[in-house]
Formats: C-alpha cells, structure tokens, sequence
C-alpha cells in the first residue's frame, strides 16, 4: 500500500485552497488592515511593541514588522498566490509549503479580528503539516516521488480526525439544550452568519427531517472518525469514513456560505486515501504507457505487464530519482531514501510527532473548556508547552457551532446627507434587503460581512472595529466603501448611526405573497447619530 500519489494529490490540492484563500484576502486586506482600514496593522504593531518590546516580534510573527504599508499587505497576498500556483504545478513542494505557510501566517496576524476564523487556524495548522509531508524535490513527479513518512501522514490524519470529532464532541459537551434534543437545525438555516438561498427551502422542510439530519451528523462528527484509524490492509473502512464526512461536508457548503472551511476539509479527508482507493474511485488514473518516455528524448524500456505487479495485485510504481542513488536492494525491493531525502524524512518524522503530542493536548484542552470541568492536562506542563507555541496558530482546538443560535440580530448601517433624511447602506452578502435573494459566495470569504454577524450578536465586545468602520464610511474611505455595496446617497456621507433588527426566514405563503427572502423588524437604535 503506497501513499505517492495520494501525497502528490493532497498538496496540489492545498495549493489550490492557498490560492484561494489569498485571492479571496487580496481584494479585502485593505479595507480591513490597510493603512486607512477599519483596523491598521501599522498602529497595531506600534501599539504591541510600546507594550511589548521586542518580546511583540515572537508574540506576533509577521513579516509586515519590516512595513506595514498598503503596497506589503498586497504584496503578501499575491506573492501567496503566485507560491500556491508553483505548489499546484509541483515546484519546490517543501520550499513551497513554507513559503505559504509563512505568508499565509504573516497575513492572519495582520488581519487581527478579520483573520480568526477557524478555518483559518484550520490552514495554518494543515499547511504546518504539508511543509513535512512534502517530497523533497525541485519538482514532484507524484508517480516517482518517495514514499512520504508514515509518522507525518498519521499526525495528518489525526488532524482530520480532531477537527471532525471536536466539532460533534463539543456540541455534546456545551450543554446546549438545541443540540441536545436534536432540533439544532430548526434554527441553523436562518441563523447561520451568511445564508444562501438554499437555506431558505431547507428551513422549510418539516421538523422531523431536521431532526434526524442532526442524529445523522452526530454519527458522522462523533461515532465515523475512529474509523481513520483503522489499520491500513482496511482501506475500505477508511473510505468509508472519507466518503461520509466529505458528504456532510458538501450538505453544509450547498446550505451557507463558509469560505474555503468546506474544501479545506474535504482535502484533508481525501488524504485518508491511499493510491490504490484513489485508482479504484477514480480520483487518479493510472498513468499511460506513453508516460514513460524521458524527458531527454530517451524510450525508457516498458517492463513485462507481470514484472510490475506486487503480491496483492497492485502496480508497484517505479523507484524516484529523488530517493537517492540506491532506492533498490539488490532483491529488486524498495529501499528507504538515502542521502538528504533521508535526513529530511527523519526531521520530518520527528517535527511530526512532536506535533502530534501537542496537537492531542489541544484536543483534550477544547473538550475540558467546553465542558467547563478541569482535566488532568490542567495540571501538567501542558500548558506551559501550548503556551510557547500559541504565536504560530498552527496547533489548534476546533469546535464549530457548538452552541446554535436561536435567534438572528443584524445591525444595519443607516446613513444621510443631511441628518434627517435616512437611507440603508447595504451590505454585499449579509441579510439586508429583506427581498434580495441569499446568494452564494463561498469560496470567496467576504470577512467584513462576516464579522457583522458575530458583532450582533455581542455588539460590545465589537467596538474597537464597529466604531473605525462608522469613521472610515464617514471619511469615504474607498478601501473601506469597497467592502460594501454601492452608496446608497450621492456624495459624501455625512451622518450614520447603526440600527438593530431582528430577522426571521420568511414562510411559503408569506413569500408567495410579498416575494420576500426575509421578514424583520426593527429592535431600537445601537448608536446615537454620528456626523463629521
């Protein structure tokens, strides 16, 4: 059983949600961080190392302590993009890993409120792993690349264990009474941050079925990733799992919008694969006989279609160049990497491991927080350890939606040219417009529009954004204005005060009637009228 191809598919594959991720951050950054964004890295960092000294540079690695300008945020972001394209084509894979991961880090620390997602930590934590999974290289040939480090691959699938099992653990553990009784998902379609409109028909659907889609997560998120480790000879098990998890993940990526969360996920699943389940599902195709030509013009002699089948029946694929000068015995059997691949593979395997131990404390620290009972890892060096690696968000404790949300306050933006009359500056995505339909955005992740979700929900602890964002509308800054639709007003806006509203999915009936997506009702005024 050989992990080549599933390793070459895996990174290819995170190259790709890299791509996006920073993309998707490159027409945003700006606005959120710039030097005249809703939060400016540059006065972040001033204030860090006021308080800090040079203890801030290890608390908060970014590359943007060199400069914090405009042109470097946008700088980062796109040289992510160009690294992610060099990793999808195979260049460099190790090089490349940690570029991106570097990048991507630089960029999470600079974005502060925006760039705390899960998924973010999700990426940085995945991308750590990639960097030791990564075949040493100037160019990966997936099919003649070594065969990867059993240690890093196990630390890999125990991070795709940790994420699914944490997510339905901790909605166990939380006490929250929705979950409990299994009708969660009579409120998630509406209350979720950005709804499409497929969450509007699931909402509709009778109780019944939401209650059993809730038992049928459970099994998937609590009872499905033990399978992962199932022993090797039982590939089977294991796509099983794969294919269950990846279907919850796909039931939740065509009912909200959650960036690139959905993917990432999945690709991490599809690592659970190995090269043969890869061919039998035809995710990978085996390579033609053309295939063998050389480079240099040469016709590689073909081998006896007997010579290269393995005791199982299996093609065993031809030794790497990169394994170093002797990858076979003279048995004919393949033999370990030698030279600096080998030095790397066990770096790798030991990194790995180290990893892994840290990443089990993390779990365990996510279940006892949640379960609000003080573990035995309280009382260890645990803590001390964690703590000295905390500033890479690269090992982390996941545990999405682990209370549900039963109700869905929006704070709308109302501004005016002249304080009296009152005009609504829509957002791009968020519920707005109680007619415009909920549209799909993802793998686009509209940060700002997100944020607003979880400041109604704790309009207080928001403020240090809310208020820079009323300024910077106000000033008609136009990194900030792009973050959100048009102008509702001609000119210059000259007040704004934030509104409070209560929504709720409209009925069948209620939308035949009015052809509304939403109906809302307003709560009261969160501000007082700000003018310049």
């Amino acid at each position: 059983m050989t992990f080549r191809r599933s390793r070459g598919l895996f990174l290819r594959l995170i190259g790709g949600v890299y791509l996006i991720a920073f993309v998707s951050l490159a027409a945003q950054i700006t606005g959120l961080a710039g030097e005249h964004g809703i939060l400016p890295v540059g006065e972040f960092l001033a204030r860090a190392h006021d308080a800090y000294g040079a203890q801030a540079y290890y608390a908060w690695p970014t590359l943007l302590w060199f400069s914090p300008s405009d042109a470097c945020l946008s700088l980062l972001c796109w040289s992510g993009a160009a690294v992610s394209l060099l990793l999808v084509a195979g260049i460099a894979p190790v090089v490349s890993t940690a570029l991106l991961w570097g990048l991507y880090l630089s960029v999470t620390i600079a974005g502060q409120d925006f760039l705390q997602f899960q998924w973010d930590a999700l990426l940085l934590e995945t991308g750590l792993l990639a960097i030791l999974y990564a075949p040493v290289a100037w160019r990966s040939r997936l099919v003649t690349d070594p065969e990867p480090p059993a240690i890093v691959r196990w630390a890999l699938w125990g991070l795709a264990f940790k994420l699914t099992f944490l997510s339905g653990i901790t909605k166990i553990l939380s006490g929250d009474p929705t979950w409990a009784n299994w009708t969660a998902l009579t409120y998630h379609y509406e209350t979720q941050p950005i709804p499409t409109w497929t969450s509007w028909y699931m909402h509709q659907l009778p109780p019944s079925v939401h209650f059993w889609s809730a038992a049928g997560m459970f099994v998937i998120e609590v009872a499905v990733p033990w399978l992962i480790f199932a022993p090797p000879r039982f590939a089977r098990v294991r796509l099983t799992a794969a294919a269950l998890m990846i279907s919850l993940q796909l039931g939740i990526g065509a009912t909200g919008n959650y960036g690139f969360f959905n993917l990432l996920a999945i690709v991490l699943y599809l690592a659970l694969l190995d090269d043969g389940t890869l061919e039998r599902v035809h995710l990978w195709r085996r390579p033609s006989p053309e295939a063998g030509l050389k480079t240099r013009g040469h016709e590689e002699p073909l081998r006896s279609p007997q010579a290269g089948l393995t005791a199982r029946g299996h093609e065993e694929p031809p030794p790497s160049p990169q394994a170093g000068p002797k990858t076979r015995g003279r048995d004919g059997r393949p033999q370990g990497p030698t030279g600096g691949a080998a030095i790397w593979h066990l770096l790798a395997s030991g990194a790995a491991l180290a990893i892994a131990v840290l990443s089990a404390m993390t779990m365990f620290r996510e279940i006892d927080t949640t379960w609000g009972r003080p573990g035995p890892l309280r009382y260890t060096w645990s803590g001390s350890a964690l703590g000295l690696v905390s500033p890479l968000d690269s090992i982390n404790g996941y545990g999405l939606f682990r209370v549900m949300t039963t109700e869905r306050p929006e704070i709308v933006i109302e501004v005016s040219a002249d304080g009296t009359a009152w005009k609504e500056y829509e957002f791009k995505w968020k519920a707005g417009d109680v007619r415009r339909r909920p549209r799909f955005v993802e793998p686009h992740m509209p940060r700002l529009d997100w944020q607003m979700w979880f400041a109604a929900l704790d309009p207080r602890s928001a403020q240090r954004w809310l208020a820079p964002l009323v300024q910077r509308l106000l000033e008609g800054d136009e990194a900030v204005t792009r973050l959100l639709g048009p102008s509702p007003i001609a000119g210059r806006v000259h007040c704004a005060r934030l509104v409070y509203y209560q929504y709720h999915f409209t009925t069948r009936q209620e939308r035949a009637v009015s052809g509304a997506w939403w109906k809302r009702e307003r709560a009261g005024d969160l501000t007082n009228v700000i003018c310049r």
